[in-house]
């Protein structure tokens, strides 16, 4: 997703799948050549059309809020531009945001971009603080989009705070607690705690199943709480000493040197299919995971799936809309994207989808679908995601936040936990790659 050194082409093709969160990636249409395709948000004869550029399925169209807002505003014409692949979306974005033209009314932004889009594209984009109530969002999800002088350049879409999924028959078969409450008690606090606990799963584990999918999940959940990450206040890189990056990637070399991964790569086939077959009993849970358990293990996973609160409040994925400067029509995007990311429509796409809304006001009226809460055992699901999304520390991300991500989660660790390297090995093999993304 950045420049053409060979470190990060190939980063380019792994970034694309670790960052999109599964809610987006479920509903994918074909990528066409460029992975584009463009969508008519709904018919309409307006006077105005308004181009919207997203990637993935953000659910406005699934969730009816075009066709709803079209309605409201008879002179309003909605056209949504959608990228299917990031690795593609991005750079295109960022090409026509610097050449100041060719970009849609609104743009989409996700999260792992969101530092560089603020750090260097800050007056390509609309200041839309000033037409806003910034206290509708969660503070640390507007921080991620303000730039040093105080310009909002991005409203929060979703959010992604975490629990743990766990398959409860699975614990009972191997002696465990399976009661949500007690269970989140037993690994609250830190998640060497959690990895604790897959130690005594893998005593009497049922035949052919682990206690985790991966190293790398434990890792980017992990992380996902940690204020300190790659980078510090001032845009400077401390990948290579940063407390939150220690913590992570010790609980996950406990994982990948343990016996209690299933050694797979989230999103690939073998990682659908372990969800249908039981392959493994937990798996860190973003709020959109919801969606992806659900289908990808169908109706033999329904009422033995469980939810638990994570060991930390934490956040992995999320997105924004920004209005670019270039933009025909600014004031008129000004007011979609308003309303767009308003309390109750995003209140609306969550009971479409389950994306997790950055508004906090819109939680006391989530309604997941029944089908959702019935799969995972009649869980309080917008309570723990609810208590999570309230204590998630503010993150800082950098410029090159996802590729240093990639390195360390999809080469690294993959190096211990699939070709038996050292954690040593791993280590330099995530420091290598991600000298080459800096140019150092």
């Amino acid at each position: 997703m950045r420049t053409s050194t060979r470190g990060s082409r190939r980063l380019m093709a792994l970034a694309a799948v670790a960052a999109l969160t599964t809610g987006l990636l479920a509903g994918c249409a074909e990528d066409s050549d460029d992975g584009s395709s463009d969508s008519d948000g709904g018919s309409g004869g307006g006077k105005t059309t308004l181009t919207i550029g997203t990637f993935g399925v953000f659910g406005y169209k699934q969730a009816g809020l075009y066709d709803e807002y079209m309605k409201q505003n008879p002179d309003i014409t909605i056209k949504e531009n959608v990228t299917t692949r990031t690795d593609v979306y991005w750079p295109k974005t960022l090409t026509r945001l610097q050449a100041g033209s060719g970009t849609d009314d609104i743009q989409a932004i996700e999260v792992g971009n969101i530092a560089e889009a603020v750090q260097t594209q800050g007056d390509k984009f609309v200041d839309l603080g000033k037409d806003v109530d910034k206290s509708q969002w969660l503070d640390w999800k507007t921080a991620q989009a303000t730039t040093k002088d105080g310009k909002t350049i991005g409203l929060g879409t979703d959010i992604g705070p975490m629990a743990v999924c766990y398959r409860k028959d699975l614990f009972k078969a191997a002696g465990l607690e399976t009661d949500r409450v007690k269970l989140a008690e037993q690994w609250k606090g830190d998640w060497s705690k959690y990895v604790d606990v897959g130690k005594d799963y893998m005593k009497k584990a049922p035949k052919g199943t682990k206690f985790v999918d991966s190293a790398a999940s434990v890792y980017n959940a992990a992380l996902g709480g940690e204020s300190e990450r790659y980078y510090d206040k001032d845009g400077n890189v401390i990948w290579d000493k940063s407390s939150g990056v220690e913590k992570a990637w010790d609980a996950s070399m406990e994982v990948a040197t343990s016996n209690m991964s299933a050694k797979l790569k989230q999103f690939d086939k073998p990682w659908d299919q372990a969800f249908a077959n039981g392959g493994f009993a937990t798996v860190a849970c973003p709020a959109w995971m919801l969606g992806y358990i659900q289908e990808k293990s169908g109706d033999a996973g329904e009422g033995k799936w469980d939810v638990a609160a994570a060991p930390t409040a934490a956040n992995w994925g999320g997105s924004f809309i920004g209005v670019p400067t270039a933009g025909k029509h600014q004031k008129e995007a000004i007011k979609l994207a308003k309303w767009l990311t308003a309390p109750e429509q995003q209140a609306k796409v969550f009971g479409k989808q389950a994306s997790f809304p950055s508004t906090p006001s819109a939680y006391a009226s989530l309604k997941p679908q029944a089908a959702t809460t019935t799969f995972f055992s009649d869980a309080p699901i917008t309570q723990i995601f609810s208590d999570s999304a309230k204590t998630i520390p503010t993150q800082i991300f950098g410029v090159k936040d996802q590729p240093i991500n990639t390195a360390i989660s999809d080469i690294g660790i993959l190096q211990v936990e699939q070709k038996g390297k050292t954690p040593d090995q791993g280590w330099d093999a995530a420091t290598k790659e991600i000298k080459d993304v800096l140019g150092q």
